[in-house]
């Protein structure tokens, strides 16, 4: 399979749009605040864990070439270099 180059910005937009559509309502949960789901954005396959490691490396045995994009469930970004992760207010 032929992959299409896409830009960093593309991939985010694309991974923010299925997390949005069809993601969130299903792992948004008090249990999964604070955890990383990591998505595949061909395919809209996703899998959750602590810090995201486990989950990419589940996806890359599904599909070795998968663009993957992790987003901190519950959070406005995933890493900050300040010690402080500000939380999404939906």
């Amino acid at each position: 399979m032929q992959s299409i180059l896409l830009s960093r910005e593309e991939v985010g937009r694309r991974a923010r749009e299925i997390y949005e559509n069809s993601i969130r309502q299903q792992v948004e949960t008090e249990e999964n605040i604070g955890k990383m789901v990591i998505i595949d954005i061909e395919t809209g396959e996703y899998a959750v864990d602590k810090i995201g490691i486990e989950s990419a490396h589940l996806l890359r045995q599904k599909n070795p070439l998968a663009r993957l994009y992790g987003i901190r469930i519950g959070y406005k970004v995933a890493v900050s270099f300040c010690g402080f992760l500000e939380r999404d207010s939906q």
